[in-house]
C-alpha cells in the first residue's frame, strides 16, 4: 500500500463543498482498515473535544446553537438537550438522510455572512474545521458573523503543527515548500483526484495566533493530543 504522495493511495476527506465524483467516492472506500482505524481515531478526538465545549461553555439546557457550516454527526456526541440549527451549502444538505430533518432545524445558505438571522437570535455560535476552507478575504467577516448571532462561541479549527495534515493526510503538509504542495496538487489532478486537488489548495489553516487575531475576546481551548497541539477552539463561555 503506497501514500496518496503517488495517487496509489488516495485520503480520505472531509467533504465540504461541490459533491464528491464518484471517483473519490470509491477513493474513499478502498481506504479499507486504515480508513477504519480513521474512523475510529477521528470520532474519539470529536468526543473529547465535544466535551471541552459542553465544560467550557457552560452551555444551558436547551439552549440554542446555530452551527456554522455544520453537519449532524458531530451533535451525537453531546449528552444535553439542545435546539440546533445547521447551516450549510444546499449539496451539503441534499446528501443528509431525511430523518436529520426532524432531529435539527436545518437551513441552506452561505454561512460567511448568514444574513437570513437577526442580530443575537441564538445563544451559542458553534464552527467546526469551517474556517480554514474560507477565503481569506471573507474571515474578518465570518468572525463578525460569529459575534453578531450570540453572546456566545465556539469556532474551530485544526492546527497547522499537527504532524498529519487533517484533510489529505500527508506529514507536515503546511511545511513543504510551496513548488512541492503544487506539484501534489497538479498529480492528483492528473491521476483524477479533483476534490483532493481543489480542497487543498483552497485551504489555508490558521494559527492560534491568526484565531485570537480574528476573535480577541475569546479564549483560546488547544486540542492536544501526545503533548501536540491538534486543534485550536476560540471560544466565549455562554454568560447566563
Amino acid at each position: 500500500m503506497r501514500c496518496c504522495w503517488c495517487g496509489k493511495w488516495p485520503c480520505d476527506v472531509t467533504f465540504r463543498g461541490a459533491p464528491p465524483s464518484d471517483s473519490v467516492r470509491r477513493d474513499a472506500r478502498s481506504w479499507g482498515p486504515m480508513k477504519t482505524v480513521k474512523d475510529v481515531m477521528r470520532t474519539a478526538w470529536r468526543r473529547r473535544r465535544m466535551k471541552a465545549f459542553r465544560l467550557l461553555m457552560h452551555l444551558p439546557s436547551g439552549g440554542s446553537v446555530i452551527d456554522l457550516g455544520g453537519t449532524p454527526e458531530i451533535w451525537d456526541l453531546i449528552d444535553i438537550p439542545l435546539r440546533i440549527t445547521l447551516l450549510n451549502i444546499p449539496e451539503e444538505i441534499n446528501r443528509w438522510p431525511k430523518a436529520v430533518q426532524n432531529r435539527f432545524t436545518v437551513v441552506a445558505g452561505d454561512a460567511r455572512a448568514a444574513k437570513m438571522f437577526a442580530d443575537g437570535s441564538f445563544d451559542v455560535v458553534f464552527s467546526n474545521s469551517l474556517i480554514e476552507h474560507l477565503p481569506p478575504a471573507h474571515l474578518v467577516e465570518f468572525a463578525h458573523t460569529v459575534r453578531r448571532l450570540a453572546p456566545a462561541w465556539w469556532v474551530q479549527t485544526p492546527s497547522p503543527y499537527f504532524p498529519i495534515e487533517a484533510h489529505c493526510n500527508l506529514p507536515f503538509w503546511w511545511f513543504y515548500p510551496v513548488a512541492v504542495r503544487e506539484r501534489c496538487l497538479r498529480r492528483w489532478e492528473r491521476l483524477g483526484h479533483s476534490f483532493l486537488s481543489e480542497q487543498m489548495s483552497t485551504t489555508q489553516v490558521l494559527t492560534r495566533h491568526q484565531l485570537r487575531s480574528l476573535l480577541p475576546e475569546s479564549k483560546i481551548f488547544t486540542e492536544a493530543v501526545l503533548g501536540l497541539p491538534k486543534s485550536y477552539s476560540a471560544f466565549r463561555a455562554y454568560p447566563g
